[in-house]
């Protein structure tokens, strides 16, 4: 039998030496090798895409915007069916809005809460405990002590000055008052002019309590 000659490699035109063999299938090698790299790179950077996007559109939610002001006037005509005293809406200037307001219960009374956005983006709430105790005092000024007293409009209000605390909240400043069966309770974090305008426009209330 005639011994096998090796193949012509057409781009030699004669057969390839054993070194340019190795060469070849080490460079075939190579390539593959090389492909192989940048699939996964591609399979790799298409997946790290699919957790970017599932991301955006789970966790990314757009701006809803600020939320329109309470109507405190028809919560409170709402709500006064189940209160025994009238619930207090003071009359305030443009520029104040209101972002809560509801009658529920705190530590057991019945309690009428707005939450007020004075013009200077500061805060006040106005808490009206009906039939209130000291328990549900202590707990709606944050068991401040009493710091002092003023006279607005002829209601004696107990003021409770925390503003030099190192992180007061929205127990910054507070004041309260009582008048027939209700305790009113103000505080939060705007000027004293913003809370003796909301404690006046309280008085007429107040008094024909």
């Amino acid at each position: 039998m005639a011994e096998k000659q090796p193949a012509v490699v057409a781009e030699l035109g004669r057969p390839e030496t054993p070194q340019e063999t190795a060469d070849r299938r080490a460079a075939a090698s190579a390539k593959r090798r090389a492909n192989q790299t940048l699939f996964n790179l591609v399979v790799a950077t298409i997946a790290s895409l699919g957790i970017v996007l599932f991301l955006v559109v789970v966790v990314v939610r757009p701006d809803p915007g600020p939320r329109p002001a309470v109507d405190v006037s028809s919560t409170a005509a709402e709500a006064q069916a189940g209160a025994d005293a009238p619930l207090l809406v003071p009359a305030l200037p443009d520029g104040w809005s209101a972002n809560a307001a509801r009658f529920g219960t705190t530590e057991q009374v019945p309690t009428w809460y707005v939450g007020y956005l004075t013009p200077g983006e500061e805060f006040i709430a106005l808490n009206q405990g009906i039939g209130a105790n000291a328990t549900w005092l202590a707990s709606v000024v944050d068991d401040l002590e009493p710091t002092g007293s003023t006279t607005i409009d002829g209601i004696e209000w107990t003021l409770y000055d925390n503003r030099t605390s190192p992180d007061p909240g929205n127990h910054a400043f507070a004041m309260s008052t009582t008048a027939g069966d209700s305790t009113i309770v103000l505080h939060g974090t705007a000027a004293d002019a913003e809370f003796d305008l909301i404690a006046t426009s309280l008085s007429t209330e107040l008094a024909g309590q």
